[in-house]
């Protein structure tokens, strides 16, 4: 499985939080290429891909290795290491990057606290450089720095054989949905024409849905009467407009809030933030 491509693997400084993002002419990218554990570590592999380089680099990590054991690790146990490349950064910011000699032209990466850069079958060294510089210079959250860097890569050249899918991979302890995993940002372009453009619009839309805001403000009595004549239409409110936010309102209110999936924005009474409160507004016709 030849997985030309470009990635970048990353860790956050200010959170910890580990992510990989990864564009390709490849098909659904984002099942194979990457991997990640909050606290452990995350790992792009591609080029002739072996995809058990993910859970055994990250079970390696998890036991004390550092990446220079991991790749000497995959030496031992991988007899065509060198059709191989991979990027790893452990959750401490050491990093590597391994390109094969048997990698297709042109192929490298770049390395350094906190990111690994790579890719195979590229237009040309600027392509990995591109992604660095771009990841090190943007000022923007860790999963948008991610994506940035890949948007400078495809710019540069990319996959010289064009663009079909883009991944992005991002985990952080218990930021992954309810709370319950760490698999915070797992969004994927398996085939669109403009993959890593989808990807954008796809995080936009994942914080609208999933981010949990730090700031809410109360209903006003107008809201309220807006939203209860909305929860009527839809049949999920019987009682008065009145602009009151009581009990029943309340009910039919999450019960609104869970048909639009977003319950990680809301936490129950009358208080909500204002990107939900403009994505319903817009939904359902305030004026």
């Amino acid at each position: 499985m030849r997985v030309a491509t470009f990635s970048l693997v990353a860790r956050d400084p200010d959170t910890g939080d580990l992510g990989v993002a990864v564009a390709s002419k490849f098909l659904a990218v984002g099942a194979v290429v990457p991997f990640a554990e909050a606290g452990v570590g995350a790992i792009a592999t591609q080029s002739y891909a072996n995809p058990r380089f993910g859970p055994q680099g990250l079970a390696l990590l998890r036991q004390g290795a550092s990446p220079e054991g991991v790749l000497e690790a995959f030496r031992r146990t991988d007899p065509d290491l060198e059709k191989r490349q991979f990027g790893l950064v452990a959750a401490t910011g050491e990093s590597l990057t391994f390109t094969g000699g048997e990698c297709h032209p042109w192929a490298g990466g770049l390395a350094g606290e906190g990111f690994a850069a790579q890719g195979n079958l590229l237009a040309g060294p600027e392509v990995v450089e591109a992604m660095v510089e771009a990841f090190l210079s943007a000022q923007a959250p860790f999963p948008e720095r991610l994506l940035l860097a890949l948007k400078a890569g495809e710019e540069a050249g990319g996959d010289k054989r064009g663009k079909q899918s883009a991944a992005l991979l991002v985990v952080g302890e218990k930021k992954g949905y309810g709370g319950l995993w760490d698999r915070y940002i797992d969004l994927r372009a398996d085939d669109h024409p403009e993959p890593v453009e989808e990807l954008f619009r796809l995080l936009s839309l994942h914080r609208l849905l999933f981010e949990r805001p730090k700031e809410r403000r109360p209903l006003t009595e107008e809201e309220v009467r807006f939203f209860q004549e909305v929860l009527r239409r839809l049949g999920l409110y019987r009682g008065e407009v009145d602009g009151v936010f009581g009990p029943e309102t309340e009910r039919a209110f999450l019960a609104l809030i869970g048909m639009e999936n977003l319950e990680e924005r809301y936490q129950g009474g009358p208080e909500v933030d204002e990107a939900t409160l403009a994505y319903l507004k817009g939904r359902y016709g305030w004026s």
